[in-house]
């Protein structure tokens, strides 16, 4: 990947940061895009130490549609080339439907969604200009199976697939390549922040101990990113990893009454810790 250039949102940390370091490691030239600008910067030292490529640290909202365009147009300005583009942004979301209001949906959808739109339209035209790149917009196994107690997350991550899968069949043609990534649980920073900026949910409490109990094994974010680099070696439209996520998505499409079975004992155990599990409850309603 020597001379390859790529702009990583959310690049300060977790995923973005280990997807950025496996790209330096090859010699990619990486900007690291973030809110963050502290800790783009931090990173981007620390990549470029470790080399041998380098990485430059960028501020960056990805809810701002238009500074998201001048990031990438800047970038391609500057280095004459715009090879892989990751809208990897995202905040985690969790909580049953009635204890999410509309400030949960509005900043999922605008981070999740929206940020990963803002990405493509600011990098797809300037890879058709060019005749080549790769898109690898962050999912989620959410985005593949149907989650429940994370409606906004969930949501947000299909949009993303679809708008993936969508957008791959048009750039197929023309030179750019799409991928949707679609991990299950990684050990990041995310999983400690659940609602971030938001009012909080039960989902709050514990969410990592919870989230273990489901996969008692988190899957660590620089595996991940060797994952990715080899999937777009491959040009996966789907880019699933561990193995584990990769059965549970074979189940969810083939096999949807275990999917619904799974779903629902998730729900029961949500319920069961929020003591909102009515033990007289009508049958066909109570979780099982």
């Amino acid at each position: 990947m020597t001379g390859k250039v790529a702009v990583i949102t959310g690049g300060a940390s977790g995923i973005g940061r280990a997807i950025g370091a496996e790209l330096v490691s090859r010699g990619a030239t990486v900007v690291l895009a973030d809110l963050d600008a502290g800790g783009a910067e931090l990173a981007a030292k620390q990549l470029t130490a470790a080399g041998p490529g380098r990485a430059t640290p960028l501020e960056l909202d990805v809810t701002d549609g238009a500074a998201v365009l001048r990031a990438f147009r800047e970038v391609h300005r500057e280095h004459g080339r715009l090879d892989f583009a990751f809208n990897n942004a995202g905040i985690g979301v969790g909580g049953l439907a009635e204890e999410l209001d509309l400030a949960h949906w509005d900043r999922t959808i605008d981070v999740n969604l929206r940020g990963v739109v803002h990405g493509v339209h600011a990098a797809y035209p300037l890879m058709l200009a060019q005749g080549h790149g790769h898109i690898v917009n962050t999912a989620s196994l959410a985005g593949l199976v149907m989650p429940a107690t994370m409606a906004p997350y969930t949501a947000t991550k299909h949009a993303v697939v679809a708008l993936s899968l969508a957008l791959r069949a048009e750039g197929a043609a023309r030179g750019v390549r799409v991928s949707a990534l679609c991990p299950s649980f990684v050990d990041t920073p995310l999983l400690d922040n659940i609602n971030p900026g938001l009012p909080p949910t039960r989902a709050n409490d514990g969410s990592r101990a919870r989230i273990r109990r489901v996969q008692p094994r988190l899957y660590p974010a620089d595996r991940l990113a060797v994952d990715v680099v080899r999937g777009m070696a491959r040009n996966r439209a789907l880019i699933i990893a561990p193995a584990t996520a990769r059965a549970l998505a074979w189940v969810a499409r083939h096999l949807p009454a275990a999917a619904a079975a799974i779903n629902r004992r998730q729900v029961r155990s949500y319920l069961l810790v929020s003591g909102k599990w009515r033990q007289d409850a009508p049958h066909h309603s109570r979780p099982t």
